[in-house]
């Protein structure tokens, strides 16, 4: 018993092309529980041993209770040098080849370890009442794989798919110095975005662009783009819906706060060998005068040194046509070159290649998102007496725009208007 488990930790001890899969939480946990059975002591703690399986339980069952399947989610998502070589095409040795295939058969053996051989050689030389205890504990299953074919479809979808976080996930933010996924992003579809049908084709095109998707046959680029308009009219959903609907094109939205401006060249330096597209999405863009921010984006926007590569594109939403707040005395100022300083804060918004504008609907507008938004949701009600409560609440609220009628829906969904 303990030569086979030692074949399946010296498997995992000679990993190095997919190395860093040793400090995977599931396959870590395997690891030092391999290191424990087969330790030169003759008589093995089964409390230790105990203790170590169920850490390994516990941290497989969240995410599956197939352990073949966990591995090979593990190893199409690793990411090592080996992957990015490929990526990039970057010349990669035979030898390296050679051991990445290698690996590649270790870790599918590793992937059908059973959980009864490990229970036993844990029972083994146990009393009956214990050896019980231990056989029925939790278990994993396994399932068939074949790894070198799933790691090359993985290789054939590189640009689609990714690799490392980014293959897991569509939507991230950037916290610290850090890129960071968003595991449930607060994102709708295209579908459930009504109205402003020009805007929407227009980002749709632009973002295409950006994913060499070409409609007419002709090479196009994909520019930086300002959305501005007014607050609640589908910005900022807009591009978060575009991101979700292009995400199996290899499409992938990094959210970026005004004060972390600083940070795009480290962000762009960490998805420059990534073989998917990027949108950088800044939200709610502004500035106050002398704003260290502004210069950051403005080097970016004009293609500085560290402007972004062909692989990214800058969105950023505002509900102000010039992005820096000014005042008279601003304009009154005691800069020798007042006009010059002006004329730059002012002019940051056309460096944006491409402008769309979200203006507040109108009243038939509103209302028709209102009843697409009732309809969409299930909502039976008479059409006279929907308009007339949308219209009340539009009043209530401030005004028409798309947040309002997504608001008034969810109010009648929770039986607020009766």
């Amino acid at each position: 018993m303990k030569k086979e488990l030692l074949k399946y930790l010296i498997a995992i001890e000679s990993l190095s092309v997919f190395g860093k899969l040793k400090e995977d939480p599931v396959i870590g946990c395997l690891y030092r529980l391999l290191r424990d059975l087969t330790a030169e002591e003759d008589d093995l703690d089964p409390v230790t041993l105990t203790e170590a399986y169920s850490a390994l339980i516990s941290t497989l069952y969240p995410v599956t209770s197939d352990l073949s399947e966990y591995i090979r989610k593990a190893v199409v998502t690793d990411d090592n040098f080996y992957i990015q070589a490929i990526a990039c095409g970057d010349p990669i040795s035979d030898e390296v080849r050679q051991a990445a295939e290698w690996e590649l058969n270790n870790l599918e053996y590793i992937a059908g370890i059973s959980c009864h051989m490990i229970k036993d050689a844990i029972a083994e030389n146990e009393t009956e009442p214990v050896s019980s205890l231990i056989k029925g504990m939790p278990q994993w299953v396994n399932s068939p794989l074949n790894l070198s074919e799933d790691f090359s479809k993985k290789v054939s979808d590189l640009s689609r798919t990714g690799y490392g976080m980014f293959a897991g996930h569509v939507f991230f933010r950037v916290s610290g110095e850090e890129i960071i996924p968003v595991p449930h992003p607060d994102a709708q579809s295209l579908s459930e975005l009504f109205g402003y049908e020009r805007q929407k084709a227009q980002i749709i095109k632009n973002t295409e662009a950006l994913l060499g998707i070409k409609g007419d046959g002709k090479s196009s680029s994909a520019s930086n783009m300002l959305l501005y308009g007014d607050a609640g009219t589908g910005k900022s959903s807009t591009v978060k819906a575009v991101a979700g609907e292009y995400a199996d094109r290899g499409l992938r939205l990094i959210e970026i706060k005004k004060d972390q401006l600083m940070q795009i060249p480290k962000v762009l330096e960490t998805i420059s060998r990534q073989p998917l597209k990027f949108i950088l999405f800044i939200d709610d863009l502004s500035f106050t005068e002398n704003d260290d921010n502004f210069s950051a984006l403005k080097a970016t926007l004009e293609g500085s040194v560290t402007g972004r590569g062909d692989n990214s594109v800058i969105y950023a939403t505002s509900n102000r046509r010039h992005l820096i707040r000014e005042s008279f005395s601003d304009r009154n100022g005691d800069d020798i070159h007042v006009n010059d300083t002006l004329q730059e804060t002012m002019s940051l918004s056309a460096r944006f290649g491409l402008t769309v504008i979200f203006e507040r609907p109108d009243r038939d507008e509103y209302l028709d998102i209102v009843v697409n938004l009732a309809r969409l949701n299930g909502i039976n009600m008479a059409e006279d007496e929907l308009i007339n409560k949308a219209e009340t609440h539009a009043i209530r609220r401030n005004g028409r725009s798309p947040r309002t009628a997504r608001q008034f829906v969810e109010l009648l969904k929770s039986g607020f208007y009766q």
